[in-house]
């Protein structure tokens, strides 16, 4: 879903597309200088997120890098959530035949 809004505070949108389970987790991770946007590094949770922005970011042992491709309206479901981003390094799935 995307908002009349331009853009979103970077610990608000991990938060609210569920990447986080608390919008303080998302903090700590962002002061810790663990998220980019765009290649660049971030340490203000209050950095603004585009459509079109590229995220990268620690999500446990993970790595997760993104393409945001709509900003949240609030956290709803899970399904809702994945609707506004794109996973730019999801393994390949080859369908057996």
């Amino acid at each position: 879903m995307q908002t009349g809004a331009e853009s979103l505070r970077l610990d608000k949108f991990l938060f609210q597309t569920r990447f986080f389970k608390t919008r303080t987790l998302a903090v700590e991770v962002i002061l810790a200088g663990k998220v980019r946007i765009n290649g660049q590094r971030m340490r203000k949770a209050s950095a603004p997120v585009h459509v079109g922005d590229g995220l990268t970011f620690a999500q446990g042992d993970a790595i997760r890098v993104i393409r945001v491709t709509g900003l949240p309206v609030r956290r709803g479901p899970a399904s809702e959530a994945q609707t506004l981003y794109v996973d730019l390094d999801a393994p390949d799935v080859v369908p057996r035949g």
